[in-house]
């Protein structure tokens, strides 16, 4: 990974560390962005009508593989059962699924144990950026806002902040993880199955493709636990509301075919909406019933000047944090723009790091009760500010796509 030179840019992306060697140092949501994606065009669904039959657990305790998710890997040369054993680690960019329709995530039961999740670390590490790249001077774009210090959110985060945890999944850097938001389904009402987080978070970008193994886990370290009372923690008591793995995921168009880990590359159309099943099969409860909660998103939100504030939450993991705690930061939005031809951003004072990638932007909606606006995208490496992409046309195409696929289920 290139070396950080200052001052410097980076996604503030999903935490990620290699499994043999040091995590990557977080190159500020630029970076972060490098790690996301689920393809999708801009509204309507590019991967056909019908939604993969969730992998769900047979009387053995073995996770039974969809035959439609079977067949889709082995139109690219890949074996399932290969798959589960370790082929996923093989990233030859020649198999490196890429395609909206390519999408394939089959459960591996327990790789996600508390160890895995823990080691997770930033992705956006060692991919610092300039900050002239963002063409600052481009679009409108409001003087750099003042720092604002990120604060701890008082256990139980379920409590607190119930829609909030954290999205884990492998690259071909190591095992990462980024912040996400459950939120609601149109189609489902009361019981949605989706999760809101970066697009770099799931898919690499215009150099890259789809990460692998996805899952989402709410309420991750729901207690607040130190690293050091972390070390012999169980399962439950880091996903107390279960592993919830990406049957399906999407992201922009845009995302995909710009996003990048430098310059903020793609960063206005950096999101992606999951859509979840319980890895262990569960009791028939959807994601929202099981959390108790689920975040309306607003993609009429008003502009800059109208905002009173923005609360971002996240897992912060580069230093000084250490990505087992939530925090949040709360302040009035300025402006960023990245390019003339792209929306403008939001902007706040926030010292969270990489590994918040992907954490949701809440502001009073309408009706005055909070409404997720935005995602934290990118940021500078030093900290101090955070930046997401303004929700339009584009988002809720993403958003409604997906909703649509699993309307039958």
């Amino acid at each position: 990974m290139p070396s950080i030179r200052p001052p410097f840019t980076a996604r503030r992306g999903g935490s990620a560390r290699r499994t043999t060697s040091p995590v990557l140092a977080a190159v500020g949501l630029a970076a972060a962005l490098t790690l996301t994606a689920t393809a999708c065009d801009s509204g309507s669904s590019t991967a056909g009508d019908r939604p993969s039959t969730p992998a769900s657990q047979n009387g053995d305790d073995k996770i039974k593989i969809p035959d439609d998710i079977r067949n889709k890997l082995k139109e690219h040369g890949i074996d399932i059962d290969k798959w589960k054993n370790g082929a996923w680690k093989n990233w030859n960019r020649d198999d490196w699924l890429r395609e909206a329709n390519d999408f394939v995530n089959p459960i591996i039961k327990g790789l996600w144990n508390p160890d895995r999740m823990r080691g997770a670390d930033d992705p956006d590490k060692n991919k610092g950026v300039d900050e002239n790249d963002l063409s600052g001077d481009q679009g409108v774009t409001d003087p750099t806002p003042a720092p604002v210090a990120a604060k701890a959110v008082s256990p139980a985060y379920h409590d607190s902040v119930p829609e909030a945890g954290k999205v884990f999944f492998d690259s071909p850097e190591g095992t990462m993880v980024c912040s996400a938001t459950v939120v609601e389904d149109p189609a489902h009402p009361g019981k949605s199955n989706l999760v809101w987080t970066a697009g770099h978070c799931v898919h690499a970008g215009k150099k890259g493709g789809w990460y692998r193994n996805i899952a989402f886990v709410p309420s991750y370290n729901s207690a607040g636990k130190t690293s050091a009372e972390l070390q012999n923690a169980d399962r439950t008591e880091v996903a107390p509301y279960g592993v919830w793995w990406s049957d399906w995921a999407q992201t922009s168009d845009q995302w995909i075919g710009q996003g990048g880990p430098t310059g903020g590359q793609g960063a206005s159309y950096d999101y992606a909406v999951l859509h979840v099943t319980p890895e262990k099969g569960g009791d028939g409860k959807s994601l929202e019933e099981t959390v108790g909660a689920a975040l309306p998103v607003d993609f009429n939100a008003p502009a800059v000047p109208k905002v009173a504030s923005i609360t971002a939450t996240g897992y912060p993991a580069a230093a000084p944090f250490d990505g087992q705690k939530l925090y949040q930061c709360t302040d009035g939005p300025g402006r960023l723009s990245i390019a003339q031809a792209d929306p403008t951003m939001y902007r706040i004072g926030c010292t969270m790091t990489g590994g918040s990638s992907g954490g949701g932007w809440v502001a009073a909606g309408p009706d005055g009760k909070p409404a997720l606006v935005s995602n934290t995208s990118i940021g500078p490496v030093s900290a101090g500010w955070l930046a997401g992409p303004h929700l339009g046309d584009v988002a809720k195409g993403v958003y409604d796509s997906v909703s649509k696929k699993f309307a039958a289920q």
